[in-house]
């Protein structure tokens, strides 16, 4: 896999870099390496993108500070997948003072005038999966299930009658936008009319009324990896919606959510698990079976272990999904009480606090001289005699 540069150095500003700074230096990037000034450069494409997906990240306050803690492993499946460099103009263009970089380079991403045609990914959807802790340290196979848009069968996403074609807009003139003039300012936006499209249904199809789309329930089954926490996304890439003019299709994101477990609680890659010993064994020691997800494990415990102490197993944790670690399975032990107590046993644990009054144990003798000191202190030094001030007094 190849080694991602430090988004920091792509843009060639600092770590305590500010918004406007960092936007500063994209903007100057992506003019350097725009396509349409470096037509016969196949690299600039390539700068030109990563320099987009290292603003995405440092822009967001958000995605900047798990950058800035994890590196590119804490922003692993944020950012946007760009297909094509017009995504990217339809994302920053208002960097450049409008809504596209073609306007900024006088028109190469314009409609017409031999420009290429602009394209829109299709939309991204969304469907959410409920797992359960062992489904989501293991991976699973779900079939999941939700709606989407797709082209319509009838006229095969024209949005036109059969025997009919699309005709030019009469608003743009197939331009796909349109010049408004206040004053002195003239401000090009989409056409209101066609949506951008540059054309216009003369009869619109009976079954998707001129959309070109229809309704449709997906059903299919989905690997979720192994390792996935809650709130994490799995991307389908090309399960979302179809383009309206022609460009890829959007990406369907399954929202992962993991049910709580009875027993475990998950912290990142380490699961933990309170146990309950009794004072004998605590006091004694012993060999105790716990749960991990793969089975019992025996455990020692010395004696004369405390309450609250944690025991770390490890390997018995869950798979981290980026880096392939397994994390650790932490016991932490407390001693249980009894609430109620036979005979024999109120018996036995009555000569054991006998037993005890008389013990040196080093943590009780400690605070027993604490506490002797807080309620009776030393009295001052009764040979210290008045001084000379006192005297003349």
């Amino acid at each position: 896999m190849a080694t991602k540069t430090c988004y920091y150095e792509v843009l060639k500003v600092e770590r305590t870099a500010t918004k406007q700074q960092v936007d500063r230096a994209y903007r100057k990037l992506a003019i350097k390496y725009h396509p349409d000034s470096n037509r016969d450069d196949d690299s600039a494409t390539a700068k030109f993108k990563e320099a987009t997906e290292a603003y995405e990240v440092l822009s967001d306050a958000n995605k900047r500070a798990r950058y800035d803690q994890y590196g590119h492993a804490g922003v692993e499946g944020a950012t946007q997948q760009y297909g094509d460099v017009e995504d990217i103009f339809e994302a920053f263009g208002d960097l450049f003072g409008g809504g596209g970089f073609g306007d900024f380079f006088g028109g190469g991403s314009r409609r017409g005038g031999g420009g290429r045609r602009r394209v829109r990914r299709g939309a991204d959807v969304r469907c959410d999966v409920t797992l359960s802790l062992e489904e989501a340290a293991r991976g699973s196979h779900k079939d999941i299930v939700f709606r989407r848009r797709v082209s319509c069968d009838t006229c095969d996403g024209s949005g036109a009658a059969a025997g009919s074609e699309p005709v030019t807009c009469t608003m743009c003139g197939g331009q796909g936008q349109v010049i408004q003039s206040a004053g002195i300012l003239r401000v090009q936006t989409t056409c209101p009319t066609c949506k951008g499209a540059g054309k216009q249904i003369g009869e619109p199809c009976g079954k998707c009324r001129g959309t070109g789309t229809q309704n449709e329930k997906a059903e299919m089954n989905v690997e979720i990896p192994a390792g996935v926490d809650d709130g994490m996304r799995v991307r389908l890439q090309g399960e979302g919606e179809p383009s309206p003019d022609g460009g890829p299709n959007g990406d369907c994101y399954c929202f992962i959510s993991v049910k709580e477990h009875n027993l475990f609680k998950r912290e990142g890659q380490h699961l933990i698990l309170q146990m309950p010993i009794s004072y004998a064994q605590a006091a004694l020691g012993a060999e105790i079976n716990v749960p991990t997800l793969d089975g019992p494990h025996e455990l020692t415990v010395p004696a004369g272990t405390p309450t609250g102490h944690v025991f770390t197993v490890r390997g018995q944790g869950i798979v981290d999904p980026r880096s392939g670690r397994t994390g650790d399975l932490l016991v932490q032990v407390f001693i249980e009480v009894p609430k109620k107590l036979n005979d024999k046993q109120q018996k036995l644990l009555r000569e054991l606090a006998d037993l005890d009054h008389d013990s040196v144990l080093p943590e009780r003798t400690s605070f027993l001289d604490k506490l002797r000191h807080f309620f009776d202190p030393e009295p001052e030094d009764a040979n210290t005699g008045p001084t000379d001030t006192e005297k003349d007094s």
